[in-house]
């Protein structure tokens, strides 16, 4: 883009809007609708959202960017907390509506192309959101405009690669540990191995090594994505807002035994979904390590090194709980029972049972919204933060255990544990625990970053690989 194409361009709403009332951020995958019913409940009257949903097609954006204006249209009619802190009577839904703006891009995270295609409209190019029909009193048309920065990217698209249920496992997995821990950390889903996709399929004339295909979707797309958004993510030095955040959502379940180096792509095994999930923990809650920094640094340096001094983003980790999701293959009768089951758990006692993808929302989105001083303040950076509920449903954030890291990276005994101060009922870090789980101990938390360190050199040395090999694709065209 030429200085003359940004200096036509038509100016953004947000552009008149100071940068600490204005919030970016992109979500790869599902649910949404939580980041705009908080962020309008919590920030200024005056603020600006700018939400940027990733989806395969123009038409399924399409259909996005609709279903999350419907959303914020019918919750800024309906919500009396929006309309008691805009004065009452007088309140005008369309004073919030005009405030959140929904853009799209395109973004298929097992075409390395297509996701350098998405970065670079993102970074180097603009974005459109048109407004037609009654949506035209409520939302602002977007005409290609740019996007100055992200504060946040959630990653939380992927697949699973399951097939469905393993019966005999399923009952054994519920007579010998219960029906909480078997819905939280099942054994019985079953899965095949072998999954595999070509991550350049445009290329023609010239055979292109496969790929993992969990392991691209799941991981390295959003990887290789993450690396190109660096530029919108940093920040300069001044200015007085904080660094971008990248949340990386995982899952409740992966442990040791989830991950093997010498399946780092998660070919082999038939249970992909859980390596990769692994695989993100790892990455994330070592990326602040010393011994990880030289390769975290080089991931996070954009790609154009600029002359000033900027700081790189944040990386975080989250998980939704146990949701009822399409991701797992069950029919329509299936489905209805499996959400009774969950519902069964959660009243037996389970912190880890959100059961809807907007409960499951409340960490990531707690990650997004909160001040860059309370998440230093707890040391973010080195927790995995669950979505957690209580028996009546009610939301909230809490710590999680990871093998070979426990909750913060500290090695704890099982006396301080159940001693624990601060935190009270499903909120300590006993509750909802795996059954069997063992304490950490120094010797595991070594052999943690070890693996850290070993993940990390090993996700440059593919970013390094498939980088060339992209660039060499791009430059042929």
């Amino acid at each position: 883009m030429t200085i003359f194409d940004q200096q036509n361009m038509a100016p953004a709403p947000w552009d008149s809007v100071p940068p600490e009332d204005t919030l970016f951020a992109l979500v790869t995958g599902a649910n949404r609708q939580r980041l705009i019913d908080e962020y309008l409940t919590t920030r200024s009257l005056t603020s600006h959202l700018v939400v940027i949903p990733t989806t395969r097609s123009v038409k399924k954006s399409q259909e996005t960017i609709h279903a999350l204006r419907q959303h914020a249209r019918e919750f800024a009619t309906t919500s009396d907390i929006l309309r008691s802190r805009a004065g009452g009577p007088s309140y005008d839904p369309r004073s919030v509506t005009k405030r959140i703006h929904i853009l799209s891009v395109q973004l298929d995270l097992c075409n390395l192309a297509d996701v350098h295609r998405a970065a670079e409209q993102l970074v180097n190019g603009t974005v459109s959101s048109p407004v037609n029909g009654n949506d035209a009193l409520y939302f602002t048309s977007l005409t290609d405009v740019r996007i100055p920065r992200l504060d946040s990217v959630i990653f939380n698209a992927g697949m699973g690669g399951w097939t469905g249920l393993d019966w005999p496992k399923v009952f054994h997995n519920v007579l010998t540990k219960g029906l909480v821990q078997a819905t939280t950390w099942p054994t019985f889903k079953a899965a095949t191995a072998g999954h595999v996709v070509n991550p350049l399929p445009d290329v023609k004339n010239e055979k292109v090594p496969e790929m993992g295909q969990v392991f691209c979707a799941n991981v390295f797309g959003h990887y290789l994505f993450a690396h190109k958004l660096v530029p919108l993510l940093s920040r300069s030095d001044d200015t007085s807002l904080p660094p971008g955040r990248i949340i990386w959502e995982s899952s409740i379940e992966p442990g040791w035994k989830n991950l093997d180096l010498s399946d780092f792509q998660a070919i082999k095994t038939n249970a992909a979904y859980e390596s990769t999930k692994r695989l993100t923990d790892v990455l994330s809650l070592t990326a602040t390590l010393p011994s990880a920094r030289p390769f975290v640094n080089s991931y996070l340096q954009p790609a154009t090194k600029s002359t000033s001094q900027t700081t790189p983003p944040s990386i975080y980790l989250v998980h939704p709980g146990i949701v009822q999701t399409t991701l797992f293959p069950l029919n329509a009768f299936m489905f209805f029972w499996y959400r009774v089951v969950l519902y069964i758990a959660r009243w037996l006692g389970s912190p880890w049972h959100p059961i809807t993808g907007y409960n499951g929302a409340v960490a990531p989105v707690w990650l997004a919204l909160q001040e860059q001083e309370a998440l230093d303040a707890v040391k973010a950076e080195h927790v995995k933060w669950g979505s957690s509920t209580d028996w009546w449903g009610e939301s909230r954030v809490k710590k999680t255990e990871v093998e070979g890291w426990g909750w913060d990276g500290t090695v704890e005994t099982r006396t301080e544990l159940k001693n624990e101060k601060g935190e009270r009922g499903a909120g300590r870090k006993i509750v909802g625990r795996k059954s069997g789980a063992t304490d950490l101990t120094e010797e595991k938390r070594v052999e943690f970053e070890q693996l850290g360190v070993d993940c990390w050199k090993e996700m440059e040395r593919l970013r390094g690989e498939w980088e060339g090999r992209l660039d060499s694709v791009l430059g042929r065209k």
